[in-house]
């Protein structure tokens, strides 16, 4: 089966920027109060539930599943690109980190008590997205939870230039209720959203989409 376009070109955007983009993010979270709060509540929900380890698919250079494993959760990364794979396995030795595709992820069915998608759904076309949100159903555990971030709006920006280097990639900002409509559509029970106003350095709205999959009757 041939590979969608844009997915080679995510990985090799990513690839090139994998260093610097570390580096320019590595103390994000400290500036993002409500980001933090989101993936606390996430937490809590998923000690709760009791339902197994966490995935951070679309991990980056795993700051987010760094920060998971430091609040008590066992977690591991996933992401399409091999060099952010490399800068996260050197930054946390002690966490597993896997190349992967969220289109087609290497798991068991039901494996997961939790996972997040931290803006690691946004260079996915919306046509495609209920193919990746039946893949996260299929992973998750029944009582299971998913925490999604993602830019709000409706529209595709492109970049030509980011993290330093030059880029040709899609980023598509997303209507949260239509995001939120479609992970109903795969089976999900949508718990919260929010929606922050643009912080420093960013050129718009964030959300946030909290939901489970149901528990087993």
């Amino acid at each position: 089966m041939t590979e969608p376009a844009y997915l080679r070109i995510t990985r090799a955007s990513y690839d090139t920027v994998a260093a610097d983009y570390a580096e320019i993010l590595r103390t994000e979270l400290g500036h993002r109060p409500l980001d933090r709060a989101m993936l606390a509540a996430f937490v809590e929900l998923v000690q709760a539930s009791d339902a197994g380890p966490v995935a951070d698919i679309g991990c980056g250079p795993g700051r987010v599943t760094g920060h998971l494993q430091s609040l008590g959760l066992t977690a591991r990364g996933i992401d399409l690109s091999p060099e952010m794979i490399a800068v996260a396995r050197r930054t946390y030795p002690d966490l597993r980190f896997d190349v992967g595709s969220m289109n087609a992820l290497d798991l068991e069915d039901g494996g997961l008590g939790g996972i997040v998608a931290w803006y690691s759904i946004i260079h996915t076309p919306p046509e495609l997205l209920p193919e990746v949100f039946a893949e996260f159903h299929r992973v998750l555990a029944a009582g299971g939870h998913l925490l999604l971030a993602f830019k709000a709006g409706d529209e595709i920006r492109h970049l030509e230039h980011a993290y330093g280097h030059p880029l040709a990639l899609d980023v598509h900002w997303l209507e949260p209720e239509r995001v939120a409509e479609l992970l109903r559509r795969a089976g999900f029970v949508v718990d919260a959203t929010l929606v922050r106003e643009a912080g420093r350095d960013e050129a718009g709205p964030q959300a946030y989409l909290m939901v489970r999959r149901p528990a087993n009757p």
